[in-house]
């Protein structure tokens, strides 16, 4: 709780940029998904890094906790007051700084979105290829080490942010990396903000690496008699080696609320999304191999999308199978969940995460980047109804366990927040511990974004 005058302190500092407002405190104490926290005491919209800086002076002097805000888009409750404190709000900061088109590199604000970045970038030939799906911001990828459905060519975010500006607990800023293509001057303070989902610091700044607009597009849609027989083409083409900008696959249960929601016509039947990005020359061929695979595995229904608007309004329904699936059941909210294992485990685990979602008696599709062996489970209950959410959240903590079992991670992409904490252990053992330590050493109040991703601190 904050006391009166540190309250006064910080509308003396941020006035019209300080909300105390019931509205605003409860549009920060949303999720996307079922993790719930509790309010904030005041939202603060800075709009520049000196004024994060201050914030988190003031926050030390007075040991009020400090939570970022981009989207509000996660869904691990990453960005949730779990003991009051101060939501950031970066909505402000969302320019884009610096284009160096020459080095491939753009250095931005982190309120800024990815669509409206590629807006920015639009007339230049370049695109910023990181596409979770949701119209995030720049800042909150790259804290939660965000990826999706572009992650099996271009990367995640972790291969696609070169450096940061970083506000400390105790309001120094810091800047790391460089504009040079590498570097092996000491630790990769990058790659450790990267994914630390503001338990260290505040992004305040991003450079990001860029890609070239591809010269031409090819997407199909196949539908498969089975689900493993969906699965065992996509291992079967990472495997031959050919790289699709994206292969996403969609059961049957999802495309049937797609196919509702954004009125569609596909098989009842599983899917596979692809699309591949290159020179006309080298995509005819990628298409061919993967036509030949797509029949070798039984694919029904192979179709191409040739056409700007045909390609847009199928992405356009992947992207939105998450409300699809919720609007199949009126009234449900969901657990959403999602594990990345090894391709040549990935068969088994889809397969094995379905029957035990198809005997829990809770409506489940799956979907997914199984390119890179990330898949989705959106587990849809009925919010009144306790029994329901305990066998979600058993079937997620399944989920998880068995990715570690076969060799993978508790989430390819959703990140940890508070919502997958009991799970760090098993898959980090004593390295866990590790992560707090470092917490500690950056943040020894306990004041960035505290209750989320590492140890409990006392």
């Amino acid at each position: 709780m904050i006391t009166e005058p540190a309250l006064a302190e910080l509308r003396a500092t941020f006035a019209d940029r300080l909300s105390v407002a019931p509205p605003v405190l409860a549009e920060h104490a949303q999720s996307e998904s079922l993790v719930a926290g509790g309010l904030p005491d005041a939202v603060v919209f800075p709009r520049a890094t000196e004024a994060v800086a201050a914030l988190a002076r003031w926050s030390t002097a007075h040991r009020v906790p400090l939570i970022g805000w981009g989207a509000g888009t996660s869904l691990e409750g990453h960005a949730l007051a779990l003991a009051g404190g101060v939501v950031v709000d970066f909505r402000e900061m969302a320019a884009v700084l610096e284009l160096r088109p020459e080095d491939r590199l753009v250095r931005v604000q982190p309120g800024i979105t990815r669509e409206a970045l590629n807006r920015e970038l639009r007339t230049t030939g370049l695109m910023f290829s990181v596409d979770p799906g949701a119209n995030a911001t720049l800042g909150g990828m790259a804290a939660t080490r965000a990826s999706g459905t572009t992650a099996v060519c271009y990367g995640t975010m972790r291969d696609n942010v070169r450096g940061l500006e970083v506000v400390l607990a105790d309001g120094r800023v810091i800047r790391t990396g460089t504009g040079a293509p590498k570097s092996s001057a000491g630790y990769d303070l990058t790659a450790l903000f990267v994914g630390s989902e503001g338990t260290l610091g505040l992004i305040t700044g991003l450079t990001l690496r860029l890609h070239g607009q591809p010269e031409a597009v090819m997407t199909a849609v196949a539908a498969f008699p089975s689900v493993g027989a969906a699965v065992d083409c996509v291992m079967a083409v990472m495997q031959m080696g050919l790289t699709p900008a994206r292969i996403e696959f969609l059961d049957a249960d999802t495309v049937a609320a797609c196919n509702a929601y954004s009125h569609l016509s596909l098989p009842p039947a599983p899917q596979l999304l692809v699309e591949f990005h290159g020179h006309t020359a080298a995509l005819d061929e990628d298409v061919s191999r993967f036509r030949t695979l797509a029949t070798e595995h039984g694919a029904k229904g192979l179709d191409w999308a040739e056409k700007q608007e045909d390609r847009t309004r199928l992405w356009a329904a992947r992207h939105a199978a998450y409300r699809a699936i919720l609007a199949s059941r009126p009234g449900a909210k969901a657990v959403v969940t999602d594990v990345c294992v090894p391709i040549s485990r990935l068969a088994q685990a889809v397969e094995e995460t379905r029957a035990d979602i198809a005997a829990s008696g809770i409506p489940g599709p799956i979907l997914g980047h199984v390119g890179d062996g990330n898949f989705h489970a959106i587990l849809m209950v009925d919010p009144a109804r306790p029994d329901e959410i305990a066998v979600a959240k058993g079937l997620a903590d399944r989920m998880a366990e068995r990715s570690l079992r076969l060799g993978g991670t508790i989430t390819g992409e959703h990140g940890v927040g508070f919502g997958k904490l009991g799970l760090m252990a098993a898959e980090h053992g004593a390295g866990w511990q590790l992560m707090g330590a470092v917490k500690r050493a950056l943040d020894p109040l306990n004041l960035m974004n505290p209750g989320k991703l590492v140890p409990g601190q006392a």
